[in-house]
């Protein structure tokens, strides 16, 4: 899909149906004919735009001509229909003296300020602000999906704390999966945030300098706040699963304490059904009675000494 979009001299966002100079081209999953078309209108190099389709693509710049290629790295849930399955994919934008071009591979909440016009003093023409813009929305998207996994591992401690199974803890495991992911991302990022702030990639202007940053800072937090989760993570994974092996031992225990108390009725009935003389108990009336009380009264005799022993 490709959109294109151009700001009027009073900074209004329009959506335009050709390209013109100064326009900000977006494409999201490009078809052939899509691409064909950008690359004989922009004069850009096409493996530019199949690298950024690429899911493994690392953040990092790259130079043609008076084109550049900046890609960053984005936070993306893989599955919405479970929390906390976060990757990233790349996100290309390219310079060219005419044009700044926008490359994902599936459609992003990035965007959508952008698209709506909630940034002020956006212009497609101030290609290096729109750019920094850019990354300080990455690292705030990734800012936000931390939040919403620091509040699952919240809920997830809750249900480990009683739980008995691996699927919780697997659950905990994909949330550190994500952190990994995130860390080297942004890692990533502010290595590319670095190298624009010599003011040799792109051209910067004095209004430029304060934005740039606000992203570097941003792009530091968020990677501090990965580390701290990545950290607490490990410990809370470790020490979980000794709570799981725990609550399965006492399980076991309890299970193991019925299985002796419940034993002494079968013990008992065993042996009165043997064919042997009996007694006094083979004739008298109450004699069943008396052994339903009897192994009553030592299943419970048994029960108390095990629960007093913390054994039951």
């Amino acid at each position: 899909m490709m959109r294109i979009y151009k700001t009027d001299s009073s900074g209004v966002l329009n959506n335009l149906d050709h390209v013109e100079e100064n326009t900000w081209i977006h494409l999201v999953h490009p078809t052939i004919e899509e691409i064909d078309l950008i690359t004989t209108t922009t004069n850009i190099n096409k493996k530019w735009i199949v690298k950024v389709l690429d899911e493994s693509e690392l953040s990092r710049i790259e130079y043609e001509n008076e084109n550049t290629l900046i890609i960053a790295n984005i936070p993306t849930a893989i599955d919405n229909s479970k929390k906390n399955k976060y990757r990233t994919l790349p996100l290309g934008i390219i310079h060219t003296p005419k044009y700044i071009i926008t490359i994902l591979l599936k459609e992003s909440k990035l965007f959508d300020d952008f698209e709506n016009g909630n940034i002020r003093n956006f212009y497609t023409e101030k290609k290096t602000r729109f750019t920094i813009e850019l990354f300080m929305r990455i690292s705030q998207g990734f800012l936000y999906a931390l939040n919403e996994m620091d509040k699952d591992i919240k809920k997830q401690e809750k249900v480990l704390a009683k739980s008995t199974k691996n699927q919780e803890l697997l659950a905990i495991l994909n949330i550190e999966k994500s952190l990994v992911y995130f860390i080297g991302a942004l890692q990533n990022n502010q290595i590319t945030l670095e190298k624009l702030a010599k003011g040799t990639v792109l051209p910067f202007f004095d209004e430029d300098e304060s934005l740039l940053e606000d992203a570097l800072v941003e792009c530091n937090q968020a990677i501090q706040m990965a580390n701290i989760y990545k950290e607490i993570m490990a410990s809370t994974t470790e020490t979980y699963a000794s709570i799981i092996s725990n609550n399965l031992n006492v399980i076991m225990k309890f299970l193991s304490g019925i299985t002796i108390v419940f034993s002494i009725p079968t013990m008992i009935a065993s042996f009165m059904g043997m064919n042997v003389p009996l007694g006094i108990f083979s004739s008298n009336p109450l004699s069943f009675l008396s052994l339903v009380l009897l192994s009553a009264a030592l299943s419970f005799i048994i029960a108390y000494l095990l629960k007093k022993k913390n054994m039951l």
